[in-house]
């Protein structure tokens, strides 16, 4: 028996081994996310007309890329992405930077009280997202905010959902919500380090925040890549903080986000439009991820 045909058996009997457990997963995945996703992709493909005076029955017919080209046409659609990209741009450092500077503060050997502010980092994303933006709305309303009645006795007016302000109030709520569970991932990445390396370098008089920049950030590089990719998702996801924030905000949009614009071609029947936008959301998300982890693996091989 030749050694091509012993290695054909072992890798079928490791699979074989690894399918009971491969196989719900693989099960779940087709059900859950590709059998949405090419339902989505064909009902894009189509879409509804009427005949005559638009009194009789809507008619199926196939359309190809017309709602995608109606997708780059709409100005409103095209806006939304521009809106969650600059809020992603602005919050998604920032959070991942606090997020990183408290789990580096937590993995410290002179911190105190760490169960405390474990619980304490993490508390905000226990609540719902409509929990935190209702909160954080009553803190925006202008007639009832305290913040902007403190300001007001000064003698300064400020208003947390006028046109420029209103990307800013919703980074603050995501940062606010999504800051200490970021930091609990990367600090349990912090903590499956080895001792070897940090021992060594604390032998070669490197110690502090200077070992913890220099050998504890970039042996923690998936975990803050899994985060950044996670916190690019979200962002582009936007739904619920701006949708809750409507009651204080007027002014915002029914399409501010591409979630939002979704939605409301739902709520109008255009089911095949808000189709072609999902199907074009999820394209942005996945290439702004793989263009991430390409970015990423370019710099680990330099």
């Amino acid at each position: 028996m030749s050694s091509v045909t012993i290695r054909r058996r072992r890798r079928l009997r490791e699979l074989r081994r690894a399918a009971p457990f491969v196989l719900p997963f693989v099960l779940l995945f087709i059900v859950v996310y590709l059998i949405p996703t090419g339902y989505s992709i064909e009902q894009s493909l189509y879409t509804e007309k009427r005949s005559g005076l638009g009194l009789g029955g809507a008619e199926t017919v196939f359309a190809g890329f017309g709602n995608y080209l109606r997708v780059f046409r709409d100005s409103a659609f095209v806006g939304s992405l521009g809106r969650v990209a600059f809020i992603g741009i602005i919050q998604v450092p920032v959070m991942l930077g606090l997020a990183l500077f408290f789990a580096l503060l937590l993995d410290s050997k002179v911190s105190v009280a760490r169960r405390f502010f474990r619980v304490a980092y993490v508390l905000p994303y226990g609540l719902p997202g409509v929990i935190a933006a209702l909160v954080w709305s009553f803190l925006y309303a202008p007639t009832l905010s305290p913040v902007t009645r403190l300001f007001a006795s000064m003698g300064i007016h400020v208003s947390f959902v006028s046109d420029g302000a209103l990307p800013f109030s919703i980074i603050n709520i995501l940062t606010w919500a999504w800051t200490g569970y970021n930091t609990i991932l990367i600090f349990a990445a912090l903590q499956a380090i080895p001792e070897e390396p940090l021992e060594a370098a604390a032998i070669d008089g490197c110690s502090g925040w200077k070992a913890a920049l220099r050998i504890k950030v970039p042996l923690i590089r998936p975990a803050l890549l899994l985060t950044l990719v996670f916190s690019i998702i979200g962002t582009f996801q936007l739904y619920n903080e701006p949708v809750t924030m409507k009651a204080v905000a007027p002014n915002l949009e029914s399409t501010y986000t591409p979630m939002m614009a979704a939605m409301r071609s739902l709520s109008a029947n255009d089911y095949n439009y808000a189709a072609a936008q999902s199907v074009v959301l999820g394209a942005v998300i996945c290439v702004l991820s793989v263009l991430v982890f390409r970015f990423s693996a370019r710099r680990v091989d330099e």
